[in-house]
């Protein structure tokens, strides 16, 4: 898959898996919904239930700001498989810009009665990576 293919393809997920890593290394994976414009993806913490405001990922992304996002499409007939990758660097926005606000109640109604009320946090992507099974030949090696 192109890297225009990965990122069309992005663009059709309603959720992603947020990939970050402490200075150490250790990996950390969470859920997130999010918002993307041109070569950047935002995503908010926002007031859905969490143990502690002093999330993990805010503390891995101050002290590493390489992430990796990813979506994927899973399906019983194989044939329909993808999956598409944002690997960039993070920065976290205690004052977000109105823009990125209005992109996540856009596209998340649920944000409408509530929007986030947390830091923002914005991932300039460096590059975009994909798989499918379309742009495979039948051994899964992509062409």
């Amino acid at each position: 898959m192109t890297p225009d293919a990965a990122r069309e393809k992005f663009t059709t997920a309603r959720s992603a898996h947020l990939a970050t890593a402490d200075s150490s290394g250790t990996p950390h994976l969470v859920p997130i919904v999010f918002a993307l414009h041109s070569n950047q993806i935002a995503f908010a913490i926002d007031h859905k239930p969490k143990r502690t405001q002093n999330l993990r990922r805010l503390r891995n992304i101050a002290q590493n700001d390489r992430v990796s996002v990813l979506v994927d499409h899973y399906d019983e007939d194989w044939t329909q498989l993808w999956w598409s990758r944002a690997d960039g660097r993070a920065t976290i926005s205690h004052d977000p810009p109105a823009q990125w606000l209005t992109r996540l109640t856009t596209r998340y109604p649920q944000y409408a009665e509530t929007p986030p009320q947390g830091p923002l946090v914005l991932i300039t992507v460096e590059r975009w990576q994909g798989w499918s099974y379309q742009a495979a030949g039948h051994d899964g090696v992509p062409r």
